[in-house]
This record gives structure tokens, C-alpha cells and sequence, in this order.
């Protein structure tokens, strides 16, 4: 029985040996035009998912590096961040106003400092407490250089200047698109940092034309076109201008494609012209952007799987 015990342990060991480790699906540019170019739509098309507050998932807390970390085994991906203040003005990265939810904390993000942040650890959506803790900008831009690209989501009251000084000290111009809400945002993103790009909103020609006329070019611009499917001539109209668009599925979209996966709703949806999902659905809508990609054929030269 022993020897039997000792084989059983030698065969187990042996198989995970043979396991290989998850790969990794990173996305780089080389530089700033580079990724001006891809979301221009001068280059060949390659749909993303946007994975919403980072792809959280069963034991990955959402707005955590180890989660978006995660994130890059499954798809190459844009990860949607949240940027909050702490007491003593450190940007960090949480998505509610109260730590409750999230964390072992209690109370408002606000009321604790940078230190007294670091004493707690964050909570996935099941309410888990993990090992992870509350990143800052900086580490979260530092850690996603030639893995992924950023769309960085602002919580009230934090200064976008704040925001682009921080891009600027971690040369995260490559890889980064700050969301705005309004042309007003907008307009004052594009003066403090007229080269990176901006996410706003943009649901018709009327809303290109308020941009526009703020100051705000199209090729600085990638259209956040709402969380319901827009005519296709939305896309058609935007896509004439060279704005890249990205449809948010969070809600009722993603709760259509859970409830009729045989309808493949993320296929359908990019077929009729999103070029970026946002999504809470991670898995499911990447195995149909994968389908997607397959049969359209399409290729991404700057994606690096390892």
C-alpha cells in the first residue's frame, strides 16, 4: 500500500510538470503615434474587449493589479480602471466611495490616508477577502507598459491635471486613454495633454460637432457610443471620421448574451460595427471575439502572446 501511495504521488507530480502555465496576451505599442494610428483605424481592425473595473472575477477582487494581471490569460485587453483620492491626495485605484464593498475597510475612501489604506485588503464580488491590496496610478501604470492598453475612469472631485501628470511620470502616453463625460472634460483634457487620447462621449454627429467645436479633434477621440446598441449608422458616421468606438454591454447587453449564448450577442454586435466592448463578461464575450476574429481572419501586430 505504501508503494502503492508513493507511485500514486509520483504520477500526480508528474502530470503537473506537464500542466503548462497560463499564457499571456499582451498588447504594446512602440510609441504614442503607434497607438494614435491603431485607434485612428489607419491600421488593420482588431476588435478588443474592455474589461470593466479590470475583468474581476472568483478570487480577483475588481481594481486590483493581480486581477487585471489575470485579465491578460484570457484575452488581450483594454482594462477599465477607477481613480479615487485618498485623505492625503494619493491617487488610488477603487471604484466606490466607500471601501464596504470592496475591502475590510469601512467608511469613505476619503476619510483613510495612503498608509492607512494599506492595512486593508481587497474583496471580490463574492465578498472573499484576498491577499491583494489598493493600488496607486502610478504602480497600475508602471505594471501595464507593454501589456495592455488603459482607459483611466475618474471619480469626482479628482483633478484630471492630477491624472495626466501621473501619465506623463510613468511614460504611460503609449498605453493610456483618460475618460471624460462631457465636451467640457473633454476639452479640458485635450489642453493639458493635447496628444493623448480621450474617451468621450459620443452617441451622434451632434455630439462629434460640440466636441469638435470645443477644441477637441477626431483622431484624439475614441467614442464611448452608450450602454445600448446604436443604429449602425452611428458607427458608419464615426467610423468616417476615423474614431475608433466602444460600446459599454455592462447591464442589460451582458445579461442577454448570459441568458442566449447560442445568439452569440457580442458577434452581433461587433458585426454591426463596435469596435471595443465593455464588459462585466469577460470569458464568454472572448470566446465569441475569438470566433469573431477567426472568421474575419484578423490579425494584431502588436499583440505578443506568452
Amino acid at each position: 500500500m505504501k508503494q502503492f501511495n508513493l507511485l500514486v504521488v509520483a504520477v500526480c507530480v508528474l502530470c503537473l510538470s506537464f500542466i503548462a502555465p497560463a499564457k499571456h496576451h499582451y498588447i504594446s505599442f512602440r510609441n504614442a503615434d503607434e497607438l494614435r494610428s491603431f485607434l485612428n483605424r489607419k491600421t488593420t481592425g482588431f476588435p478588443l474587449i474592455s474589461a470593466h473595473r479590470g475583468g474581476p472575477m472568483a478570487g480577483f477582487p475588481e481594481n486590483a493589479i493581480e486581477t487585471f494581471e489575470n485579465a491578460t490569460t484570457h484575452q488581450p485587453v483594454i482594462i477599465e480602471f477607477d481613480v479615487a483620492l485618498s485623505k492625503d491626495s494619493a491617487l488610488v485605484i477603487m471604484h466606490d466611495d466607500k471601501l464596504d464593498r470592496t475591502s475590510t475597510g469601512t467608511g469613505t475612501i476619503g476619510s483613510y490616508t495612503y498608509a492607512e489604506l494599506q492595512k486593508l485588503t481587497l474583496k471580490d464580488n463574492d465578498g472573499k477577502v484576498t491577499a491583494f491590496k489598493i493600488p496607486t496610478l502610478d504602480q497600475v501604470l508602471t505594471w501595464g507598459k507593454n501589456k495592455v492598453l488603459f482607459t483611466i475612469d475618474i471619480k469626482r472631485g479628482v483633478p484630471y491635471a492630477k491624472i495626466v501628470a501621473a501619465v506623463r511620470r510613468t511614460k504611460a502616453e503609449n498605453n493610456s486613454i483618460i475618460i471624460t463625460y462631457n465636451a467640457n472634460q473633454a476639452a479640458e483634457v485635450h489642453k493639458l495633454a493635447p496628444d493623448l487620447m480621450i474617451s468621450a462621449s459620443a452617441r451622434s454627429i451632434a455630439d462629434i460637432e460640440r466636441l469638435n467645436q470645443m477644441g477637441v479633434p477626431n483622431d484624439r477621440i475614441v467614442a464611448f457610443v452608450g450602454t445600448a446598441a446604436p443604429d449602425k449608422a452611428v458607427y458608419e458616421y464615426l467610423h468616417s471620421k476615423g474614431i475608433t468606438c466602444i460600446l459599454g454591454t455592462m447591464g442589460n447587453l451582458d445579461k442577454s448574451a448570459i441568458a442566449n449564448p447560442n445568439q452569440k450577442v457580442y458577434e452581433q454586435l461587433l458585426g454591426n460595427g463596435a469596435d471595443i466592448i465593455s464588459t462585466d463578461e469577460l470569458v464568454l464575450a472572448g470566446a465569441q471575439f475569438d470566433s469573431y476574429r477567426t472568421n474575419k481572419k484578423l490579425k494584431f501586430a502588436n499583440l505578443t502572446v506568452k
